[in-house]
């Protein structure tokens, strides 16, 4: 299956559900939200699926790109997804593994998207490290949906150090933006 991201370009998904590419309505929102952002930044790409946020960062101007994804054939596609898109001066890697151990490896990145099964339990442990992965007034993205998890579930001591900046809702889908305070 494919899906068209910035430019009209085609970019390859997995068959079935073992992923859950963002649609395109919340892909354009996110992009749109920090198009002033994008251009020269690190991003984080947690849960990375497909690839799809990744690929649009490249698209727009991020100077590097990381995702990290726990399942090894999505690993393969998005490595396809990004060679495609990549411009020379551009970096990227893709990191096989569980988000929870991985995000503990990484640091200083400018924007960070988190897409995680919704039902699969990381919110709390990935927010608690985001703090540690964001550089100061870097923002993160994180999708919910489906009554599983809520901002307001934050951990104290994670919520004095990343501050809610904005909430948006598209459909069932809901994003909220937490921003590192400096």
């Amino acid at each position: 299956m494919t899906i068209r991201i910035y430019g009209n370009r085609a970019i390859q998904t997995l068959p079935g559900d073992a992923t859950r590419p963002t649609s395109s309505k919340v892909r354009e929102a996110l992009f749109n939200i920090w198009q002033g952002r994008v251009l020269g930044a690190k991003w984080l790409d947690l849960c990375a699926g497909s690839g799809a946020m990744g690929a649009e960062a490249l698209c727009r101007g991020a100077a590097e790109v990381v995702g990290i994804e726990k399942s090894a054939a999505a690993c393969q596609v998005i490595a396809k997804n990004w060679q495609k898109v990549a411009k020379p001066e551009q970096t990227y890697r893709v990191v096989r593994g569980d988000v929870v151990r991985q995000i503990k490896r990484l640091a200083a990145f400018d924007l960070i998207y988190f897409d995680p099964p919704y039902a699969g339990g990381l919110y709390p442990s990935v927010l608690a490290q985001l703090v540690n992965c964001l550089t100061a007034g870097g923002e993160a993205a994180v999708e919910y949906g489906g009554g599983h998890w809520t901002p307001e579930q934050v951990p104290e001591a994670v919520s004095t150090k990343l501050k809610v900046v904005r909430e948006k809702r598209y459909g069932s889908t809901n994003l909220v933006f937490f921003q590192r305070q400096l």
